[in-house]
């Protein structure tokens, strides 16, 4: 039974991997569905059927990483030169990218990581490769997005990131946003939810996602926590941005919103004790949140591409521009 399970896994890595088959186009050939083809993949994955490394040439903008950094005061910038890549390209090469930072950042000593969810972290975890580090401990730091992609959401990728590094991993069983303060409160006091929290207070490094509040892309949006009225609502107050579910403005301030109270996750202020940050976002609309959560200290690293760096610089040009004004 195991030999034909291994069997089924390599017809179906065959298919993804060397024919380029689209998960649909394999479930309707073997008669499973896109959800079980997935599932399928990823234990091919883990069982060593496929071993997925990704080559890509890292092509850098140095003097945009260089302004970036002394712009926005950050320990460290990496901008990938995006070129003509689509969106889904350029998300898997800024994810083969980062997974090279956290590589080496894992090899100078972080060892206590914690990870929040989205489609770029998903990225940066695909692409990490094998390693061995037993003494690793990966923690999720935010609530389930109970996201129609599972694969993107918290449990997953701190499971997928121990696995590959050879570590433990610890989750968060509560969802990201809950009905009530209540209800948040009450969930903070249980024991296994208290035990990750706790935790946070020692982490070395934060593996984040930046979030924009565009009806677009929002991530609030596609996991079915806000609708396209409350995303408006919270634009037209000034949030640009979350990390971690903590929303910010433009200027980096964390307005007092009543939704804060209601989501499961890290806050701000432990946030912003850990050492390194690492904030992966890419692309024109995530210009003006990535420019808030850097100014708001939620983010002191950064990988993205330079269609966004260039946006941020010419925004922070702007606002230089209006102070003078204002102050002249």
């Amino acid at each position: 039974m195991e030999d034909q399970h291994i069997e089924l896994l390599v017809r179906v890595a065959s298919f993804y991997y060397e024919d380029n088959y689209k998960q649909d186009e394999i479930a309707t050939r073997i008669g499973y569905s896109r959800s079980m083809v997935s599932r399928l993949l990823n234990e091919a994955r883990e069982k060593g059927v496929v071993d997925v490394q990704i080559n890509y040439p890292m092509s850098r903008c140095n003097d945009l990483e260089e302004a970036l950094q002394k712009a926005l005061n950050l320990r460290m910038v990496r901008v990938m030169a995006r070129g003509t890549l689509g969106n889904s390209q350029m998300l898997r090469k800024l994810g083969a990218m980062s997974a090279r930072l956290v590589d080496e950042l894992i090899g100078e000593g972080a060892r206590n990581i914690g990870i929040s969810w989205g489609t770029a972290l998903w990225e940066t975890v695909s692409a990490m490769r094998k390693a061995n580090y037993p003494d690793t401990r990966i923690f999720q730091i935010i609530g389930s997005s109970g996201s129609v992609n599972p694969e993107i959401d918290g449990p997953n990728l701190a499971r997928y990131l121990a696995e590959a590094l050879g570590g433990q991993y610890f989750t968060i069983p509560a969802p990201l946003i809950v009905e009530s303060p209540a209800t948040r409160e009450a969930l903070r006091q249980d024991p296994a939810v208290a035990r990750i929290m706790q935790a946070t207070v020692s982490l070395d490094l934060a593996l984040v996602g930046i979030g924009s509040m565009d009806p677009e892309s929002s991530s609030w949006i596609r996991s079915g926590h806000m609708d396209r009225e409350n995303i408006r609502s919270l634009a037209m107050q000034g949030v640009v941005g979350d990390v971690c579910g903590i929303i910010f403005d433009r200027n980096g301030h964390l307005p007092g919103h009543p939704i804060q109270n209601r989501v499961v996750g890290i806050g701000a202020e432990d946030l912003k004790r850990i050492p390194l940050k690492l904030g992966i976002s890419a692309g024109g609309m995530k210009t003006l949140p990535i420019l808030g959560a850097c100014r708001a200290g939620l983010v002191n690293c950064l990988i993205t591409d330079e269609v966004a760096a260039q946006g941020v610089l010419e925004f922070i040009q702007q606002d230089t521009k209006q102070h003078a004004a204002l102050m002249g």
